[in-house]
């Protein structure tokens, strides 16, 4: 090789390099799912790459890679048009943004519009697994879809579980997707024809309508259909509208309203109404006797609203009402309340923490300013209830207001003794019986007095004040006013001994065994209290001693890093109070026999490990030798998800229930359940339920068979992953099986 054709070779390899490194600061990226231009350079590299500056047009083939802040684009041959802002990519096109990722044969896009057109593609949307592919892909707006001869799914393979297959789609992501002339289908194998269809492709709440509840009852409803609509109308609040059928009723309405005005104030409130027109049956088994017919007004409302003003310093107010004492009875299967029943009340927008079924015998509407300290707090609480049990709620004592002060333990004035304070201030009102203030203030001063490491004893005594003043709705009845002191005194011994055991284990390193013994002796004289007015509830004379002993185990645990935790895998406490009234014969009881040794109590917690817990607690009555209270509670379950739940529950002459539920994952996919709730005091089975459960990557279905005293009732619901569930049938068994 010459000198020449050697410098010839180096001049064009260094001009390659060159072009390859350069970066263009205005080309925009060519991403299907962009949603604004980025701020960060674009680089391009390819195996080879020219510039037309007469026409601002550079062109790139041979494993082409253009880099961009949030993704890529991989294709064999690209051009872009400057001037014009477009570009073209031809060849094995693959575009990644923010996750999401385009193919197709070749692509056009006008980067200052970001529209274009892909054909052959298919896309793929991370956030909810969500696959589109068509001959032909239009790129409308920023997250806007056009397909022809289109697919959707969230089923993973080239023959999808199911499949949406249409000749047009239209799809907002983030939003809503239509389908024109298609066909559902199951394994590429058409099923069923479907003209037109809507379904969701969001990842975030977008107005619209919720996928609707289909049922049938032969008893109350009928047919039964609710069409839910959402309206999210603003960033911190939105809406949802509900809108039920039921064939033997008409047609009821109802609006949930939310609210999130900041993290210190949100609430939510709801409300339905209801023209009845269901003739309504007298039953001998209701205890209140309906007063209508039929064409009844029934409504509900609800309203929960909190705001902090300061940490400790709150307003929280919890408001229900319902047109009837019957609305639970006829709408107890199936209503707003049981949808959004939250026990725990941690969820902002679903903290209703009553169960709203036929068997709720109140509701208590309540408003509550709250204030608290280090060491006091002061609650304003006013409150209205609703007795659910009685035809007139005029007997129903309610509070307008309640003012509560407590003082925690703290030292009183740097002296060894403590200090603690409970006051409380109501008006109580009703429309028919005694009505007025009510003041109480129960201050307690104790001395906590250790002697080295043995053991602990602090005795208390404490002064209660009551006060009442207050008159009678019936004006010839006289007023009562009054008060009550008297002074009660406590002493609380205990001490404990333990030993650790050095276990030596990888995972258990140590066992600390505790013995906690503890008596506790407390009197209150006898006071005279008859003549106290009747919201004032009575302190009975009291002279007894509580002794306790409480056992622990407790682990120390050491994971693969080192870290440790404790855990206290077994608890049992037994604890029985002695009167020493009843012992002297100073009771009031029906027979001679004294019988100073009260009920033994017993509770045990044992929770070794992830897989195995077992709780008791047990009441024995050693006078009578007989169990009064015995609950029992054990889950077994595996790595799995298999468990096996028993429950037994027994009250002497009140309940003796037993609970089983048991759950089996046969494979990974087919899972099957069975609970069953049976009265052994009368021997009736309260609820018996089978249930097969089969999911997939992308679909699941569940049927499922109930049988209960009032009801028999068969289920099926078949969810699509990623479109929530398209069908659901439930239907009442009752006739079906001739009862």
């Amino acid at each position: 090789m010459s000198w020449g054709d050697w410098l010839v070779r180096v001049r064009d390899v260094i001009l390659k390099l060159a072009v390859c490194v350069i970066t263009l600061g205005a080309i925009q990226p060519i991403a299907a799912f962009e949603t604004s231009e980025p701020r960060g350079p674009v680089n391009i590299e390819a195996d080879d790459m020219t510039y037309d500056s007469d026409n601002d047009r550079y062109t790139a083939t041979g494993n082409v890679v253009i880099t961009f802040e949030g993704g890529y684009l991989q294709a064999d041959t690209v051009d872009y048009n400057r001037t014009k802002g477009e570009a073209a990519a031809e060849g094995n096109v693959f575009i990644m943004s923010d996750k999401d990722r385009l193919y197709g044969d070749k692509a056009r896009f006008n980067i200052q519009s970001k529209t274009g057109e892909v054909w052959n593609g298919s896309l793929f949307f991370e956030k909810n697994h969500f696959y589109l592919s068509g001959t032909e892909i239009k790129k409308t707006g920023e997250t806007s879809y056009f397909l022809k001869n289109a697919t959707a799914t969230t089923c993973d393979g080239d023959r999808p579980d199911w499949r949406f297959t249409g000749r047009e789609l239209d799809v907002t992501i983030d939003g809503y997707g239509t389908l024109k002339h298609g066909t559902f289908q199951v394994k590429n194998r058409p099923v069923i024809y479907i003209p037109y269809v809507i379904f969701p492709a969001k990842t975030t709440r977008q107005t619209g309508l919720l996928y609707p509840r289909f049922s049938y009852s032969s008893d109350k409803h009928g047919w039964d259909v609710g069409i839910p609509f959402f309206w999210a109308f603003s960033d911190n609040a939105d809406a949802t509208f509900y809108q039920r059928y039921m064939s033997e009723r008409g047609f009821q309405e109802g609006v949930e309203f939310r609210y999130c005005i900041s993290e210190d104030t949100f609430g939510t409130f709801y409300g339905d109404y209801l023209n009845d027109s269901k003739e309504q049956g007298i039953s001998d088994n209701d205890v209140l006797q309906r007063d209508w017919k039929g064409n009844q007004k029934r409504w509900s409302y609800y309203l929960n609203h909190e705001t902090t003003f300061s940490p400790g310093f709150y307003f929280r107010a919890d408001i229900m009402k319902v047109s009837d004492h019957w609305f639970f009875r006829d709408f107890g299967d199936s209503n707003y309340y049981l949808d959004h029943y939250e026990k725990s009340g941690k969820k902002r927008f679903e903290k209703i923490s009553f169960r709203a079924d036929k068997s709720i015998a109140s509701l208590d509407s309540t408003a509550r300013l709250v204030k608290n300290w280090n060491l006091f707090n002061v609650t304003v609480l006013g409150q209205y209830t609703d007795n659910l049990q009685e035809y007139s709620n005029d007997a129903t004592l309610q509070k307008y207001p309640e003012i509560t002060i407590t003082g925690v333990t703290q030292p009183l004035f740097g002296t060894p003794f403590n200090f603690e304070v409970e006051s409380q201030y109501d008006y109580y009102y009703r429309n028919e019986g005694y009505r007025g203030h009510y003041f109480d203030v129960h201050p307690i001063i104790s001395l906590p007095l250790r002697y080295k490491n043995y053991f602990q004893i602090t005795p208390q005594i404490g002064v209660r004040e009551t006060m009442w003043d207050g008159s009678h709705s019936d004006d010839t009845s006289p007023g009562k006013r009054g008060n009550r002191e008297l002074y009660d005194a406590a002493a609380t011994a205990s001490t404990e001994v333990h030993r650790i055991f050095n276990v030596g284990g990888q995972t258990i390193q140590m066992i600390r065994h505790g013995i906690r013994p503890e008596i506790t002796y407390r009197y209150i004289p006898y006071v005279y209290q008859g003549d106290r007015i009747d919201y004032v509830d009575e302190i009975p004379e009291q002279n007894t001693i509580t002794y306790s002993l409480t056992n622990t185990l407790i682990a120390r645990l050491a994971d693969d890093h080192g870290n440790r935790r404790y855990n206290e895998f077994f608890r049992f406490k037994l604890s029985q109070t002695y009167d020493i009234r009843e012992a002297r014969g100073k009771t009031t009881g029906t027979t001679d026999k004294k019988r100073p040794f009260g009920i033994v109590r017993m509770e045990l917690n044992i929770d070794p490990f992830r897989y195995l817990s077992f709780d008791a607690d047990t009441s024995y009555d050693v006078n009578d030798g007989e169990w009064k209270k015995t609950n029992y509670h054990a889950r077994v379950s595996d790595w799995r998800g298999d468990s096996c739940t028993v429950e037994y529950r027994y009250t002497q002459n009140s309940v003796e229930e037993i609970n089983l539920l048991l759950k089996a994952h046969i494979t990974d996919s087919l899972q099957m359940n069975y609970k069953l709730r049976k009265n052994e005091l009368d021997n009736k089975t309260l609820e018996s339920l089978y249930g097969v459960n089969y999911s997939s990557q992308c679909w699941s279905v569940e049927m499922a068979y109930s049988d209960t005293p009032d009801d028999k009732k068969f289920m099926i619901i078949l969810s699509l992953y990623g479109l929530g569930k398209i069908a659901r049938a439930e239907a009442d068994m009752e006739n079906i099986s001739g009862e």
